[in-house]
């Protein structure tokens, strides 16, 4: 069977995963932290907002999902806040480490979770082409929340 939507999602953690890894090796290296944050930040924005549009938008409409797809956008949205923080903040500040690495740790929980409990309760009761829906809409997605993300578009907002 060719990649499904959990693959494909799994797929960003693990950059997503590596990246955290490259950030934290960059320690010394401001320019290539900045890139390499900014990078990060785009690609979890993006992620967050294309998952969502998909495979949440499907587990909204499933009683038995609700809950762990309301938990999941909430959680997307700790990190969103985390991850502006983050980025006005100067990066060589002395608390910027800190800082970024409660961030780590609260996107590996929720990746983690997302992997080990969410994708195989979501997965349950859907259909191969369901399944294959959602990926081809993640895929559709992805690069115009790429877009937004680069352009800013969600900084700033306030909703809680």
């Amino acid at each position: 069977m060719a990649q499904d939507i959990f693959e494909r999602l799994k797929k960003d953690h693990d950059q997503h995963r590596a990246l955290l890894a490259d950030i934290f090796a960059a320690d010394r290296q401001v320019e290539q932290r900045e890139r390499l944050f900014e990078r990060f930040k785009i690609e979890v924005t993006a992620h967050a907002a294309a998952e969502e549009e998909t495979l949440y938008a499907t587990m909204l409409a499933r009683e038995e999902l609700r809950h762990d797809a309301v938990h999941s956008v909430a959680e997307h949205k700790e990190i969103g806040d985390l991850l502006q923080d983050i980025a006005s903040t100067d990066i060589r500040a002395d608390d910027w480490r800190a800082n970024f690495q409660k961030l780590a740790d609260r996107y590996i929980h929720h990746i983690d979770e997302e992997e080990s409990d969410m994708f195989p309760a979501a997965a349950e009761g859907l259909s191969d082409a369901k399944i294959a829906e959602l990926k081809a809409l993640f895929e559709k997605r992805k690069p115009a929340e790429i877009e937004r993300a680069r352009e800013g578009a969600d900084e700033g907002d306030e909703r809680d």
